[in-house]
């Protein structure tokens, strides 16, 4: 991470400012989010301030993401899209031993008030601050300098825009004549950490406002974007701005989608033959046994393709093969995923997967494994490869995705940053690639669909969704979602006690979805480990998934009692005293996580739908007893 200011384009030799791993490019660090260096603050430059130098970059393409995500891209800006090739690129790599600035990513300077920390004058860096050796410093009185350092106060609005706070108007802000006409302004804190005690004042004409009157503030946002670079990158914006402080955790939130590399499937041999051009011709329109008998017996090289196959399976082929010609638009991430699990084949002793191979799934045969009533099949996938890819990112509030991990952005009526300048060159995504191992567990559907109907169930179905709608948010995931997440953070900690990695290395990926709303039924939840090293891991995780039933009764007894019960059992989300209306019984007690291991930051769970709780009818439990 270099600072433009500071360095000439092409010198060798000169340091950094800053470093950040590849991987926290994507997510944490991605461009528009804010970063401290040793003396002063930065904000992480959009993808035209990337370097990678001679070298290039590396590709990470994959073309099922691709198509994905272009509509997405499409309702941010109608201008952005992705190129044909090298799409997805991971961040420049540096050498730390042989640096050059043509490498890295510049990062701007952000903000651009500071304060003395001697004498707490409050001014732009530029005015009143000497820079010298890249540390601003102050003369507070009369040969005496003291240093000065970023304020930690910025201002934002919920489309991502960041601006400097607007200090002098705010200072002046209950002052009759409005600003005054020589501002010297100071940032007096009289208790540490206390807003209600932090002021700002002007010497000039005694003006002064408390920083908590900046929890509403009355200014419209100008559609700063200064990671893009340059008041030309600003648009124009419909919100108002708000206080922001720089290192809070509402600061930056990445939208990152992912896909799993799903090699292409084997092609059917049959339809490889109705493909020929003539044969193709003459079939495509049938529809019935019928008319593919008369067409046959007329033409030689249609009876040839077909051979002896029986003729219900040609008709599947043909209908097969119209379908596929006609789909418009790319099929759901996770229900492609969900497919190849299902139909993952199965395990044999002593086979592997062959070297350098992208992805490996085999179900564990049933005689191998001891099931507990509710769970339909184990599948362990001993070579994963996932692309992690960030699409734009939010302040303030985290946008999520919907259940096949994909972000409706039409849908919203106030949309997220941008990564790049929209009508600019850069036509490609920031991305990594994640190399591991993974356990991919089934429940029965037809165990599942009987306790969605149980009138607890149904019941709590409604609270939750009462409480949902309170919030404001858009679409409910469904009580069966509450379930399978809330298993699989239960299953997550049991396994990682066991397993060798943290619960903080395991991540969570869930399958959820119904016929009866208009998707594909699937249930299922897989457990993932995973590096974005070239080593990948070690397979603890696939080992430990073959011992399903164990895991599954350490699951049970972990969310049977939690520390905080009988509050957390008892957790009404309905209640307008509730602070919590995504969770039923849930708390860091029993179901939370490292949010780095959960899709949805903790939210829509429910402990009661799984294992019998206190005070909770135990109908409600999909597991009632111990598995």
């Amino acid at each position: 991470m270099i600072d433009p200011k500071k360095k000439k384009d092409g010198a060798k030799g000169a340091r950094p400012d800053g470093q950040l791993r590849q991987s926290q490019l994507v997510t944490t660090f991605g461009p528009g989010a804010m970063v401290d260096l040793v003396d002063r603050a930065v904000v992480i430059g959009s993808l035209e301030h990337w370097g990678y130098g001679r070298e290039g970059h590396v590709t990470l393409d994959d073309p099922r993401l691709r198509r994905s995500l272009i509509p997405r891209l499409k309702a941010l800006d109608p201008d952005l899209d992705l190129a044909r090739e090298g799409y997805f690129r991971m961040p420049p790599e540096g050498d730390a031993r042989d640096p050059d600035t043509r490498v890295g990513v510049r990062a701007l300077e952000f903000p651009r008030w500071f304060v003395c920390q001697h004498c707490h004058r409050l001014a732009r860096a530029s005015e009143q601050f000497e820079n010298k050796n890249g540390r601003y410093r102050h003369q507070c009185a009369k040969n005496k300098w003291s240093s000065a350092v970023p304020v930690r106060f910025v201002a934002a609005c919920k489309r991502g825009h960041l601006s400097d706070f607007p200090w002098i108007p705010f200072a002046h802000m209950d002052r009759e004549g409005g600003v005054c006409d020589r501002q010297e302004l100071y940032l007096i804190e009289k208790a540490l950490g206390d807003v209600a005690r932090i002021f700002v004042r002007c010497a000039n004409c005694d003006a002064s406002t408390a920083m908590s009157r900046a929890m509403a503030l009355p200014y419209h946002c100008n559609g700063d974007r200064p990671w893009l670079g340059g008041r030309a990158a600003n648009e124009k914006c419909d919100q108002n701005v708000e206080l922001l402080v720089r290192t809070a955790s509402h600061a930056y939130f990445a939208q990152v989608v992912s896909a799993l590399r799903l090699p292409d499937p084997e092609p059917d041999p049959l339809r490889l033959r109705l493909r020929d051009k003539e044969v193709w011709k003459a079939v495509q329109k049938v529809t019935t046994v019928a008319q593919l008998s008369m067409i046959m017996e007329l033409m030689d090289h249609v009876a040839s393709a077909v051979g002896k196959t029986p003729p219900e399976q040609v008709i599947a082929a043909i209908r097969a093969e119209n379908e596929a010609s006609t789909a418009t638009s790319e099929r759901p991430l996770r229900s492609a995923e969900y497919d190849r699990m299902v139909t993952a084949p199965l395990e044999q002793q002593g086979i592997v997967p062959e070297p350098g191979v992208q992805f490996a799934a085999y179900r564990v045969p049933k005689h191998r494994l001891d099931l507990p009533p509710g769970i339909r099949g184990l599948v362990v996938v001993p070579e994963l490869r996932e692309v992690r890819v960030q699409v734009s990112f939010s302040r303030f509030d985290s946008i999520g995705a919907n259940l096949q991990g994909e972000y409706d952005f039409a849908a919203r009526k106030v949309k997220p940053a941008v990564l790049t300048l929209p009508t600019g060159n850069e036509k490609w995504l920031p991305a990594a690639e994640v190399r591991g191992e993974g356990v991919f567990v089934e429940l029965d559907e037809e165990v599942l669909h009987k306790w969605e109907k149980r009138d607890a169930v149904v019941k709590r179905a409604e609270l939750l969704l009462r409480a949902f709608e309170a919030t404001g948010r858009g679409e409910f995931p469904g009580v069966r979602f509450f379930l399978l997440h809330s298993l699989s953070h239960l299953l997550l900690t049991a396994v990682s006690l066991e397993c060798g990695y943290a619960a903080s290395a395991i991540r969570e990926r869930i399958y959820c979805g119904q016929a009866e709303v208009g998707g594909p039924n699937m249930a299922a939840v897989m457990l993932t480990t995973g590096t974005t090293g070239s080593e990948g891991t070690l397979g603890g995780l696939v080992e430990e998934g073959r011992r399903i039933r164990y895991h599954l009764r350490e699951a049970w007894d972990l969310g049977r009692l939690c520390s905080n019960d009988p509050v957390c059992a008892a957790h009404d989300p309905s209640s307008e005293s509730s602070d919590r209306r995504t969770e039923g019984a849930a708390c860091h007690g029993c179901l939370y996580i490292a949010e780095c291991s959960c899709e949805w930051f903790n939210r829509f769970l429910d402990r009661a739908l799984v294992v019998p709780t206190i005070g909770n009818d135990p109908e409600l439990a999909f597991f009632r007893e111990r598995p």
